[in-house]
């Protein structure tokens, strides 16, 4: 219980911070958790993707909003790509069902090193020149990408909006409070389809709805709720370089972690 209240708020916290939804946070922490407690690798790690995304929806929705309130946030963006995020979302939670463990861990592991390498060492350098992201032929195939790698990662899709937003042209603090949107589109149809997923699976940590620990997530979101606005309202104070490299240190360490965990079988 100490260890969910405490991840919990340090999801909410970094999904205000940083414009994610927290999932790289509590994904590893509640695979840990969930092995500690002696389920499969493979019910561990979706339980931990499903529940995480769950948590998503209560962080983003409150990082949204206090980073729309300063004026952070591109609505035009979001209208144009939640459709498409939410359709690979969706289409990720239900191939879970047939993805093995392995694979999930080593996209999620993968993944988390390029967010990582990209944040120090690439985070808030645009080329210069804006581009418009509103374009079908940007916005549907990075969309439905960014929806299906995010929902099979259990992550909120801020990771990958922010850096395209950065690449693109745009500030890092307008990136950072847009892409927080993203969690929600990849949330809601990422979860539905974990839900579904582990609806006929047997061996599941108690009081689960498929791939989904109520829970679990009971106490992470609550914590994430009160966090996230105040991770927002520091997020506003610091230098975007800076928000990046510090984002990208711990989503390093906890990559480490999980390869860790892989290599050491």
């Amino acid at each position: 219980m100490i260890a969910l209240l405490a991840v919990g708020f340090a999801a909410g916290f970094s999904g205000g911070l940083f414009g994610i939804g927290g999932g790289v946070i509590t994904t590893p922490v509640l695979y840990a958790l969930f092995q500690v407690m002696g389920f499969s690798d493979e019910t561990c790690l979706k339980t931990a993707i499903g529940t995480s995304l769950a948590i998503i929806i209560v962080t983003s929705l409150r990082s949204l909003l206090t980073h729309h309130q300063a004026g952070f946030v591109d609505g035009k963006i979001l209208k144009d790509w939640t459709p498409w995020i939410a359709l690979g979302a969706g289409a990720g939670g239900f191939l879970a069902r047939w993805a093995p463990a392995e694979l999930l861990t080593i996209i999620f592991t993968g993944g988390a090193f390029w967010v990582a390498y990209r944040r120090l060492f690439k985070s808030g350098h645009s080329s210069g020149k804006v581009t418009d992201l509103g374009r079908k032929r940007m916005k549907v195939p990075l969309g439905i990408g960014t929806g299906l790698f995010s929902s099979l990662m259990g992550i909120g899709g801020g990771a990958l909006g922010v850096m395209i937003m950065t690449v693109a042209g745009r500030p890092m603090h307008q990136a950072i409070g847009t892409s927080a949107g993203f969690g929600v589109a990849v949330a809601v149809p990422g979860v539905l389809g974990f839900i579904y997923s582990g609806s006929s699976t047997l061996d599941l940590p108690p009081m689960s709805l498929g791939y989904m620990n109520i829970p679990a997530f009971m106490v992470m979101a609550a914590m994430a709720a009160i966090a996230a606005p105040l991770g927002a309202k520091v997020a506003h104070r610091i230098h975007g370089d800076l928000l990046s490299k510090i984002f990208g240190a711990y989503v390093f360490i906890a990559a480490c972690a999980l390869a860790y965990d892989i290599f050491s079988g």
